[in-house]
C-alpha cells in the first residue's frame, strides 16, 4: 500500500517535471488584472484633485517628523489628528525611505489600493458563492450600477469616482473591509468543533485575534468605513452562525476585544473621541441630496436580494447587511449626524453583489432570471454611457463627448518659492485644498480636524476673510499677518494685490498670483 502511494506521488512529480498541466487562471483573475491595468491608467492620466491635497499634506508632515507630526494644514501641533492613521504613517515612512514627495506617494497609492480592493472583492464573493463568474459580475455591478447622475465622493466605487479617490484611505479601508468580511464569513461557516484547548484550539484563537486586529486597523484607517465593516461582520455572524457554545462566544469576544485594544493602543489619536465630534456633519448633508439620481440603478439588485431573503428565511448576510446599513443611513438623516451618510456607497454593495451572484447561476435560466439579466445589462450599459464612460475613454478617443473627470490645476509653480512650514493666505477653491500638500501651511485650514478646536478654525477663517476684504486697511492686514506669521499670499486673478505685497510668480493657466508679505 505504501509503495503504491509512493509510486503515485512519483508519477505526479515526474509529470510535473515533464511539463504537466499548468493551472489556468480563473475568469476573475483575468478580468481583475485587466481592470487593474485599465483603471490604473485611467487614474494616472487624471491630475490629483479634491481631498488629495489634504492627504499629501499629511504625508509631508510625517515625512518631516514621523513620530510627532505637526497639524496637516496649519502651523500648530498635530497631536490628536485622525489623519495620522496607520495607513498614513506607513505612507510617511515610505516617503522618508524613498525621498518622494507627499503628492508622489499619494499618486502611487492608487494602484496599490486597487490591488487591495480587487483581491478583497474576489475573496468576499467566493465566500458567498463558488460560481466562477460571480466575482467578475460583482466587479461590473460595483463600478457601473450607481445612477445616471455623477456621484463623486470618497468611498464611492463607480468608475468615475475611482479616477479621483483610489488613493484615499477610504479606498484602502474598503478593500480591507472586503477581506474582513471574507474572513469572517469563512470562520462562521467553519462547522468543525470549536475547542478550548490543544493545538487546534490555539490556532483557532489566534485566527480570531488576527481578524479582530484587522477590524481594529480598519477603524483607525477610516472610522466611518469601520461602521459599515462592523455591520457586515454582525450580518455574517447573525446570519450564518449556528450554535452559541461557550467556545464560540469566547472566540468572537476575543476578536472584538482585540479590535478595541488595537484601536485604543494607537498613539497618534484617540479614535473613540471622534464619536462625539459633529464638526463635519454639516458638510456631509449633501450626501442625502439627489439620492435617486445618484443610486437608482443599484436598486436593480432588489429582486436578487428578495430571492436571497426567501431562500434563507431572512438570515442571509447580504440581506441583513443591507437592512443594517439602511438603518444607520436613516439614523444619520433623522439625527442630523449626516456623516453616517458616508456609508451610502457600501450600502449598495449587498444589492450589487446579490445581483451578481444571481446572474452567475448556471444555465438554463428561467423566465424571471432572463428578464432580470436583460434589465441588469441594460442598466449597466445606461450607467456606463451616462456617467462612467468618461473615466476610461480619453477625450481624444471620445466619439460622443462623455463627461470627463475634473482636471484641477497644480501649484508646483507656487510651491517652489515657498519653504515647507511657511504660512500662506489663499482664497481660491483649488489652492486652499491643494497648496498644503506641497509643504506650506494655511492660516486657516480647509477642513475640520480634531487636532484643532473647530471654534478656533472658524475664527481663523473669519480673520482670513477680513484680511482679503476690499475694505481692510493695511494696519488690519498687518495685524492678521503677524498673528499667524503669514509670509505669502496666493490670490485669484480677480483679487487686487495689497500694496505692501511683492509679486513673485503667477500662473498662466489660472491667472493666480503668488506674492510675498512681511
Amino acid at each position: 500500500m505504501s509503495s503504491g502511494v509512493l509510486t503515485g506521488r512519483s508519477a505526479r512529480g515526474a509529470t510535473a517535471l515533464r511539463g504537466g498541466r499548468v493551472p489556468r487562471p480563473t475568469p476573475y483573475q483575468v478580468a481583475g488584472f485587466l481592470f487593474w491595468l485599465v483603471m490604473s491608467l485611467a487614474y494616472w492620466r487624471v491630475p490629483l484633485c479634491c481631498d488629495a491635497g489634504q492627504h499629501a499634506a499629511v504625508v509631508e508632515r510625517l515625512r518631516a517628523n514621523l513620530l510627532h507630526p505637526r497639524h496637516p494644514m496649519a502651523d500648530l501641533p498635530g497631536a490628536g489628528s485622525p489623519y495620522y492613521s496607520p495607513y498614513a504613517v506607513a505612507q510617511g515612512a515610505f516617503a522618508r525611505l524613498t525621498g518622494l514627495s507627499g503628492w508622489d506617494v499619494v499618486k502611487l497609492a492608487g494602484p496599490f489600493n486597487l490591488v487591495v480592493l480587487l483581491t478583497g472583492l474576489g475573496r468576499f464573493v467566493r465566500v458567498l458563492t463558488r460560481r466562477q463568474w460571480a466575482p467578475v459580475l460583482a466587479l461590473a455591478s460595483m463600478t457601473l450600477l450607481w445612477g445616471t447622475e455623477r456621484a463623486w465622493w470618497s468611498g464611492y466605487l463607480g468608475l468615475m469616482s475611482m479616477t479621483g479617490n483610489l488613493a484615499y484611505p477610504s479606498a484602502f479601508a474598503i478593500g480591507l473591509a472586503f477581506w474582513a468580511w471574507a474572513l469572517t464569513g469563512a470562520r462562521v461557516r467553519d462547522v468543525r468543533r470549536v475547542r478550548f484547548v490543544g493545538p487546534s484550539g490555539l490556532r483557532g484563537f489566534t485566527g480570531y485575534a488576527g481578524l479582530g486586529a484587522l477590524y481594529g486597523v480598519i477603524l483607525l484607517v477610516h472610522p466611518i468605513t469601520a461602521v459599515a465593516a462592523v455591520l457586515g461582520a454582525v450580518a455574517f455572524v447573525a446570519g450564518w452562525q449556528r450554535g452559541w457554545r461557550g467556545a464560540v462566544l469566547a472566540r468572537w469576544g476575543l476578536a472584538g476585544a482585540v479590535a478595541l485594544t488595537v484601536a485604543r493602543a494607537w498613539p497618534y489619536f484617540d479614535v473613540f473621541a471622534l464619536a462625539g465630534d459633529d464638526s463635519v456633519d454639516a458638510m456631509h448633508r449633501r450626501l442625502y441630496l439627489g439620492l435617486a439620481g445618484h443610486f437608482w440603478l443599484a436598486l436593480l439588485g432588489l429582486p436578487a436580494l428578495w430571492l436571497r431573503a426567501r431562500r434563507s428565511s431572512r438570515r442571509d448576510p447580504l440581506v441583513l447587511m443591507f437592512a443594517l446599513d439602511c438603518l444607520v443611513v436613516t439614523y444619520g438623516w433623522i439625527s442630523g449626524h449626516y456623516t453616517y451618510g458616508r456609508i451610502l456607497g457600501l450600502t449598495l454593495v449587498p444589492l450589487q453583489f446579490a445581483l451578481a451572484v444571481e446572474m452567475a447561476a448556471p444555465r438554463p435560466w428561467g423566465a424571471g432570471r432572463r428578464v432580470l439579466g436583460g434589465v441588469a445589462a441594460a442598466g449597466a450599459f445606461l450607467g456606463f454611457l451616462t456617467v462612467q464612460a468618461g473615466a476610461v475613454v480619453p477625450r481624444s478617443l471620445d466619439p460622443v463627448g462623455f463627461g470627463q473627470p475634473p482636471r484641477w490645476p497644480t501649484y508646483e509653480w507656487a510651491a517652489r518659492h515657498i519653504r515647507p512650514g511657511e504660512v500662506v493666505i489663499t482664497e481660491g477653491y483649488y489652492s486652499v485644498h491643494a497648496i498644503a500638500g506641497y509643504g506650506p501651511n494655511l492660516a486657516a485650514p480647509a477642513w475640520p480636524d480634531a487636532a484643532l478646536d473647530e471654534r478656533e478654525r472658524l475664527r481663523r477663517l473669519a480673520d482670513v476673510r477680513a484680511y482679503l476684504s476690499p475694505a481692510a486697511t493695511r494696519a488690519e492686514r498687518s495685524a492678521v499677518a503677524r498673528r499667524y506669521r503669514v509670509r505669502w499670499l496666493l490670490l485669484t486673478r480677480w483679487h487686487p494685490v495689497p500694496r505692501e505685497a511683492v509679486v513673485v510668480a503667477w500662473s498662466r493657466r489660472t491667472g493666480e498670483v503668488l506674492a510675498r508679505v512681511g
